[in-house]
């Protein structure tokens, strides 16, 4: 079975739900952000996590977009990414 793949972006997007990883203290977090407009009336406003561990900001992610049927990009500038969730790719 071929691996997901990821696009990776510098800031969300207005097109996708955004998983923006962090590392702080050698700990890894995360937050899912989702733009109203991509839920199709179920938002008023867009929806932004608290903070979670990366792993479940990963799943949480998934989650989101297997129930919207929206595509998925990754902010992660400290390097957080876990191979074991998919391949991660910047468009060039």
């Amino acid at each position: 079975m071929p691996a997901n793949r990821f696009e990776q972006v510098d800031e969300p997007q207005a097109d996708a739900i955004t998983l923006s990883l962090s590392e702080r203290g050698g700990e890894a977090f995360g937050r899912v952000l989702c733009p109203a407009e991509l839920a199709g009336g179920h938002l008023v406003n867009d929806f932004v996590s608290d903070e979670l561990s990366a792993k479940d900001a990963f799943r949480t992610a998934i989650r989101l977009a297997n129930e919207l049927r929206a595509p998925i990009v990754v902010a992660d500038a400290d390097g957080v990414w876990q191979d074991e969730w998919g391949v991660l790719y910047r468009e060039e």
